[in-house]
């Protein structure tokens, strides 16, 4: 069993974050000590670094929280639950080339300065007007 601390540092995530995953409902089935105080075992530990996952991706709190119910429900709701994680993937892919597309964008402008800069081509801006 884990205290709120060191479960922290398994999975990488503050004080904070856990706590408001807690008080949200997101974190089901954990468990107290004799002070009251939340105890974290290996099952909630894995479940934490799925939703420190999910919310990479991209997926809000409420997305989390009606994947964390159709998880509670068993196997039945795999389909469900595939079709939310399918969405997602098709998000994060759209994101990817979203991204991709911006560091091309840069390499290509850094590409412009290091030959303006070199004297390789001459420099032009479609923002102010440069006297020859």
């Amino acid at each position: 069993m884990y205290s709120m601390k060191e479960t922290c540092q398994k999975v990488n995530m503050t004080y904070e974050t856990l706590k408001f995953y807690c008080n949200e409902g997101l974190v089901p089935n954990v468990k107290r000590d004799k002070n009251n105080y939340r105890i974290f075992d290996d099952k909630n530990i894995n479940w934490l670094n799925s939703l420190s996952c999910l919310k990479k991706c991209g997926m809000s709190i409420q997305d989390m929280k009606t994947y964390l119910s159709l998880c509670l429900k068993g196997q039945s709701t795999i389909p469900e639950r595939k079709i939310m994680l399918d969405k997602l993937k098709v998000d994060l892919m759209n994101r990817i080339v979203e991204l991709n597309e911006s560091v091309d964008f840069i390499d290509n402008k850094q590409q412009f300065y290091d030959d303006a800069l070199r004297g390789k081509i001459k420099y032009n801006s479609n923002l102010i007007n440069i006297e020859d």
